[in-house]
């Protein structure tokens, strides 16, 4: 500012001792006049190429606010809602958030079978995916469980056998002389006289029977007194009637506990009764073991994995320009569950979760989902926190069986793609509910 005065100043001489015919005293000559004249022109100059990139500068600043503003609406999309989905009749609803993304998972109760789509997304244009979920009861008789002419009778997670003469048990599988005594079990009364009169007893175990003259200690078989919808309450498994009482069994590989009726599964990896080879990993499952050596993928395309651990494989890097690598799995890993049979459901299996790397920031958006066909409805996914997927058994399976389910997650940050993880679920389903 103090320089554009100086400058006025100098101009304002100059021009004030032109034209020549009216030069005065004291103006400057011709050699300073221009001289100044070359000054104020540079200085004109310098002040034009300042306005010009203020100019600039002030454009540039502008383009990238509006930049800004366009993208953080973008990123922030008016909330989706889709309207609230009905708990199927004898079933449960898992899921309470009806906004964009959001999955919603039915389950029936036991006893019921689901009919319709057992997981359910809302979508951005407010409509749900799928088809609407009912639970209809399951005929227990289907599979013809009464043996030797029983009738079947269908009720709600049961059935009854109605058994013809001459033969008992839950299926109408026994004989009826022979499934409540054995004549070897008798024995003959104790007995006594006083004053007169015969008083005969039984030892413990055993009951009277027949007359007064021909009574006869009859055993008690305890495993059929104490049954209960053809399950022995006496033992965890399997009751078997001696002379007097009774002693409980335990199927192979279990170990009777000291209490006389519980069983306990024998752990043959870790008491090193399996025949697993170096390479493999003894896994204990109900009555038994399982030897496991999981493989990574064979390569494929640009596709390729190397093993890191006995139980992941990790995917080599992926050139730039292939789009089909990138979406490949960044890791996959194995895990083995041993279940009892005819487990409890709804139950929570198998839990997925990501971390952020050390100076990187971690995914704001996690997505989990079921690979390929879902067990007939057996399983969900479904997220228990922001970081958290989980997975559940929302059917009962019965054993002995194999169950193999693949869970994936993908990692997406400001609704673009990152990567892919996936989990292989083994389940090894023992013949005993425990």
């Amino acid at each position: 500012m103090v320089a554009a005065v100086q400058h006025g100043v100098f101009l304002y001489l100059v021009l004030s001792c032109f034209p020549p015919s009216h030069a005065a005293q004291g103006c400057l000559n011709k050699q300073k006049v221009l001289t100044v004249i070359r000054q104020m022109q540079q200085f004109l100059k310098g002040q034009e190429t300042h306005f010009t990139d203020g100019i600039r500068t002030m454009k540039a600043k502008l383009s990238a606010l509006q930049i800004s503003v366009t993208k953080l609406t973008a990123d922030q999309p008016s909330v989706t809602w889709c309207p609230s989905l009905e708990i199927p009749k004898h079933g449960k609803k898992l899921g309470s958030r009806y906004s964009a993304d959001h999955e919603v998972h039915f389950v029936c109760l036991p006893g019921y079978q689901l009919i319709g789509s057992s997981t359910r997304v809302c979508q951005p244009n407010g409509r749900w995916t799928g088809v609407n979920a009912s639970c209809t009861e399951i005929n227990e008789c289907a599979s013809n469980p009464c043996q030797n002419g029983g009738i079947c009778v269908d009720a709600v997670n049961q059935y009854t056998c109605t058994c013809p003469n001459n033969w008992m048990g839950r299926h109408c599988q026994y004989p009826g002389q022979t499934e409540w005594s054995d004549l070897s079990f008798n024995r003959k009364p104790r007995c006594a006289k006083v004053e007169r009169t015969q008083h005969c007893s039984c030892d413990a175990g055993f009951h009277m029977s027949g007359s007064s003259e021909n009574s006869v200690c009859q055993d008690v078989n305890e495993c059929e007194v104490f049954q209960l919808d053809g399950l022995a309450k006496l033992c965890m498994y399997t009751c078997v009637n001696i002379p007097g009482s009774y002693r409980c069994t335990c199927p192979p590989a279990y170990k009777l506990l000291n209490d006389g009726r519980s069983c306990a599964d024998v752990d043959e990896c870790a008491t090193l009764q399996h025949n697993c080879t170096a390479g493999e990993t003894c896994i204990n499952t109900g009555g038994g073991f399982q030897c496991v050596n999981p493989q990574c993928p064979e390569p494929r395309g640009n596709t390729s994995y190397v093993k890191t651990s006995p139980f992941q494989c990790e995917r080599h890097p992926c050139p730039m320009n292939s789009k089909s690598c990138h979406h490949a799995a960044k890791t996959i890993s194995f895990h083995y569950l041993s279940l009892p049979s005819k487990l409890k459901t709804p139950v929570t299996l198998f839990r997925m979760a990501t971390a952020a790397a050390p100076g990187r920031p971690g995914p704001d958006n996690l997505r989990f989902g079921i690979v390929g066909k879902n067990n007939q409805g057996q399983f969900v996914v479904q997220r228990s926190d922001r970081q958290t997927g989980e997975l559940i058994l929302v059917q009962p399976l019965k054993g002995p069986c194999t169950v193999e389910v693949d869970v994936d997650m993908s990692e997406y940050r400001d609704r673009t793609f990152q990567a892919k993880h996936v989990s292989k679920v083994t389940l090894f389903i023992s013949a005993n509910g425990f």
